[in-house]
């Protein structure tokens, strides 16, 4: 049943955009997706925020583009809304997405709305960011003027609601993953060539900043040669990727590590990949995790923020704590030495990304929120 058709008919998104590749382009997208798709009678638009003046190629859904530094152009996007008749806006917010000093342009934007405000929030503005005074009390405004305010794991919800002293309860809505592309399959072509001699595969994908903690990833690593011919991939781009490779030749480990760099499709690396290492200092939720698990990938990851929330320990992979490397390797080790375990913890990493992270159960979620806040009832 179009349980959206009933009360709620226009929707808009802003938030980043496919084709541009980053994590909230990629969730804003798949919101946007999943919901016509599931209430084809529903209206939703898409106002992704442009990094560069020409913009991207958007697809039809996109009708207005706000340039991230352009004040003027916040206050455009809240005349669109209103003149629009949309009814629910859902604000995906992260640090760095915006323009202004500590993204401030938003409020521009949110201050002009005629209507109900959901804001996402997916967790480097928050978890780490928040000691600074003007990011505080810019992302503490955008809290008190949204309608409701859901975040992508309960670890991120409560940090947010004792750092920001809120007394509205967060709702927690998990990240979701597509079954049909995050899905195990047989790519017998990339792993040759990424591990001729078949050689088992660890994967870490990442943007390549101190909290993904890739020093312990190569240190891991290190440790698992001594027990397991294996290879690494390492996948992504960010500051601390130039001093990862000096540290692959201090390891000894650099002829069998390889940096792909950034990639537009990771699906076939997640799918070739024996092992996902996610060492993090902090996490928000661990989408890279989730992702892994669908294509049927055990997790090696420390038990930080939400990841706990993703990986059962013992049940889809293992967890250990912040830079514990050597119990990190130990488990890596186990697993990559015992195929009955490996099989096992593979089956319940898809079992569990498709039943607990379903993109259409989600997007469920999002949609009886949104139905309420039209209907005016509480949330």
């Amino acid at each position: 049943m179009n349980t959206f058709g009933s009360s709620l008919s226009r929707v808009a998104v802003i938030g980043n955009y496919l084709p541009r590749q980053c994590g909230i382009a990629t969730f804003t997208t798949d919101l946007c997706e999943s919901i016509v798709a599931q209430y084809p009678d529903l209206t939703c638009l898409a106002l992704p925020v442009n990094d560069r003046p020409d913009g991207y190629a958007y697809p039809e859904r996109v009708r207005f583009e706000l340039a991230q530094h352009d004040l003027t152009s916040y206050q455009r996007a809240a005349d669109f809304l209103n003149m629009n008749n949309i009814e629910v806006v859902c604000l995906q917010h992260e640090y760095g997405i915006f323009g202004g000093p500590a993204g401030s342009h938003i409020l521009a934007l949110l201050r002009e709305l005629r209507m109900p405000v959901v804001t996402t929030l997916h967790g480097t503005d928050v978890t780490l960011l928040s000691q600074d005074r003007t990011l505080f009390d810019l992302v503490r405004f955008g809290l008190l003027h949204s309608d409701a305010v859901t975040a992508v794991s309960r670890s991120l919800a409560a940090q947010t609601e004792a750092r920001f002293g809120l007394e509205r309860p967060i709702h927690c809505i998990h990240n979701f993953v597509d079954p049909h592309v995050f899905r195990p399959a047989e790519r017998p072509d990339l792993r040759r060539a990424l591990a001729p001699n078949g050689e088992p595969i660890l994967l870490h994908v990442s943007n390549f900043r101190p909290v993904k903690r890739v020093a312990d990833v190569l240190r891991v690593f290190a440790r698992v040669r001594t027990k397991v011919a294996a290879r690494l991939v390492l996948v992504g781009e960010g500051p601390d990727a130039w001093e990862a490779r000096q540290l692959t030749e201090t390891l000894g480990i650099a002829p069998h590590v390889v940096f792909l760099g950034k990639q537009d499709d990771v699906v076939p690396l997640y799918q070739v990949a024996d092992l996902f290492l996610l060492p993090s200092q902090q996490e928000s939720f661990g989408l890279a995790a989730l992702e892994a698990m669908a294509c049927g990938v055990p997790v090696i990851a420390s038990d930080a923020g939400g990841i706990p929330e993703v990986v059962l320990d013992g049940e889809t992979g293992f967890l250990r704590p912040v830079g514990d490397v050597e119990g990190m390797a130990e488990a890596a080790v186990r697993v990559l030495s015992d195929d009955a375990l490996h099989q096992r913890l593979s089956r319940q990493a898809v079992a569990r990304a498709r039943s607990a992270f379903s993109m259409a159960d989600k997007v469920k979620e999002y949609e009886r929120l949104y139905q309420s806040l039209c209907e005016g009832e509480p949330v």
